[in-house]
Parts: structure tokens; sequence; C-alpha cells
């Protein structure tokens, strides 16, 4: 049986966020992966890489996996109301509901995470219990079929998690060697926990404006759900 798996692709997507667990998932033998925005139209990632939606909303088939990544863009998707409905008919019958980064908030402006455990970048981690979630400060996070990985990198260690539920442990390994996943980073800056005090500084500093709309735009969202 083919598996359904679908990303949100929209403008100012981490585009991390979407190719690492992409290469998972499409390392699988019968997967197919798609690639969801509202038009076909071509969108610019938050690096610069430009992504080509494969299917449009209206044409999606129900999905085994619905996986929202993080990035700039968020703050818009929050609010876009189609993207946001388009994600809630999906949630209501597939097997796993997931996000990747910030991707987690957008669950959370869908109603998705009230009572649920979840995680999401660690800059931001503090905005997800407006949503009614239960924050939890792990790499990859499960609750029941809601499934929700850290920031960035963490979207290989989710996609390699949920197969585990899917294929089962052994495929799920000999994909993570055939994609020679070894992580073996150079410094051990990773988490707020372990990097130098000056570098935390420098990257919370650099992330202030961003933090500031992001918080606003969260509060308008939690507002809507709960009026």
């Amino acid at each position: 049986m083919t598996l359904h798996i679908g990303f949100l692709v929209f403008p100012g997507v981490q585009q991390l966020d979407l190719t690492g667990p992409h290469d998972v998932f499409a390392s699988v033998s019968g997967t197919q992966v798609y690639l969801i925005n509202k038009t076909l139209e071509p969108v610019k990632s938050s690096s610069g890489l430009w992504l080509t939606p494969s299917i449009t909303f209206a044409d999606c088939p129900q999905l085994d996996v619905i996986c929202v990544p993080g990035g700039i863009g968020v703050g818009e998707l929050m609010e876009d109301e189609p993207a946001l409905d388009f994600i809630k008919r999906q949630a209501a019958n597939a097997r796993f509901v997931t996000s990747v980064c910030t991707g987690a908030l957008v669950l959370g402006a869908a109603g998705l995470l009230r009572g649920r455990r979840a995680t999401t970048h660690w800059a931001l981690h503090h905005l997800l219990d407006q949503f009614g979630a239960i924050p939890v400060k792990a790499r990859v996070v499960q609750d029941g079929n809601l499934m929700t990985g850290g920031g960035v990198t963490a979207g290989i260690d989710f996609a390699l998690t949920l197969l585990t539920d899917l294929i089962g442990e052994t495929e799920a390994q000999a994909i993570q060697l055939q994609l020679e996943y070894a992580p073996a980073p150079p410094f051990d800056s990773g988490t707020p926990d372990t990097a130098p005090k000056a570098v935390f500084d420098l990257v919370w500093n650099r992330g202030e404006a961003g933090r500031a709309i992001r918080t606003e735009i969260v509060k308008r969202a939690a507002a809507r759900l709960n009026p």
C-alpha cells in the first residue's frame, strides 16, 4: 500500500525543515511525497532556494502523514485561513499529524495542540502553551498521532522516529545507514544548554525582532481559538 506523505510549502519556509525529512521519507519504497500549496507556483524559501509545489490543496488526496515545516513564513501561515482549513481537514483522518521546528505554531493556530505534548525551536518554545499545548523540551516529541520535531536539523531525527511506526525499526535504521546519518558536529553549541553564553547571547539578540513579531501573531492566533 502506498504511503501518502505531504509537506506544506510556503514563502519563507525553512528549506532544511522540509528537505531533511523529505529525503528520509522519499527513501521508502512505495511512498508518495507531496509538496503542497494553494497553487503550483514556485515559492522562495528563507534561504533563497526556490521550491515548486507538486500538488494543490484542492487536489491533494487524504494523507497518511501531514507535516508542517517552520521558517520565517510561519507568521503569515498562522493567519492563513485556507491553509489552516486544509491542515484541519487533513488532520481529521491522517495517521500522523506532524511538524518540524516552528511548524508546531501553525498546528497550534489550527487548534491541534490543545492538551497535547509538543516541542518546537528553542527560541519560541515558550509560545506553545498559548495554544493549550504541553511544552516538552526534547528533540522529538510524540503524543498519540501527533509528532513534533525541534529546531531545523531535528527534522531528520523526527522522520526516522516516525518511520519506526510506519515501516518498523529495522527498515528505519536501514534508511539511516543509507543516508549515512551519523552526526559529528565540530562544536557542542547545538542547544542553549551547551552553547557558550556569548554564542547564546549573539543568537538570542539577533532574533529579537523576529521573536517579537511572531509573539504578537501567536497572541492573535490563540485569541481566535479562545474568543
